[in-house]
């Protein structure tokens, strides 16, 4: 299912929303521009989960510099498709967590959800020695709270129909329910591989989908009645 918009009117200029799709955006198109030596940015800059495994990687560094990359690759995308689907979920569902928290929290909440889901795919992918980026780790916890918060909300939806496709209305329970669900089970059939495979980083959808969940208790206690 690919969601299209909701109908669901924010009432605050969404500039954190907004900013985050130019930063992403900007450091898409440095990522082009290093040609060749993009692969060797990647992994310096992106979450390598099997550096925890090799002492010599880590010998040295302080902790800050440890976890500079679960930072940084939240800005960085591993292809045209991978950073526009991001943004598209974050323009669609991002507006209304940040109408819901403020700019300043919307940003700290946004910022914490993608380090958390990078730590869950590092504990998940320990031996893996490829890097992981893009923003959907904190993407996903933007979803949480949107799920929470607006459980009722329609969002227009492309659904497939065997062979043809159609646009219905749909509640936020039902598509972003089905969206994590699909993650779940596509992330635990993944740990039943014992090879290190390029794709999707599952468990870090799951992660950052729960981290929003808790970071809204924490943050907006008194938003969270569902319905509100």
């Amino acid at each position: 299912m690919i969601p299209f918009r909701d109908a669901n009117p924010s009432y605050r200029l969404p500039i954190v929303t907004v900013g985050l799709i130019a930063v992403n955006t900007v450091a898409f198109f440095w990522e082009l521009k290093l040609g060749a030596n993009l692969e060797g940015a990647l992994f310096e800059l992106g979450v390598v989960p099997n550096k925890w495994l090799l002492p010599r990687q880590t010998a040295g560094l302080a902790l800050p510099q440890l976890f500079f990359p679960y930072l940084i690759s939240l800005f960085l995308h591993g292809g045209w498709f991978h950073l526009v689907s991001n943004m598209w979920w974050l323009w669609i569902f991002g507006d209304n967590i940040e109408d819901r928290l403020g700019h300043l929290r919307f940003l700290f909440f946004y910022l914490v959800c993608g380090l958390l889901a990078g730590v869950v795919h590092t504990a998940f992918n320990l031996n893996s020695p490829l890097p992981a980026v893009g923003a959907s780790g904190a993407v996903a916890g933007v979803l949480g709270a949107y799920l929470v918060l607006f459980p009722h909300a329609r969002i227009q939806t492309l659904v497939p129909f065997f062979f043809y496709y159609e646009v219905i209305e749909l509640p936020a329970l039902i598509v972003l329910g089905f969206w994590f669900v699909a993650q779940f089970l596509s992330g635990t059939a993944a740990i039943a591989m014992t090879t290190a495979t390029g794709g999707v980083a599952w468990w870090a959808h799951i992660g950052g989908f729960i981290a929003g969940i808790a970071l809204l208790f924490l943050l907006a206690p008194d938003e969270t009645r569902v319905g509100r």
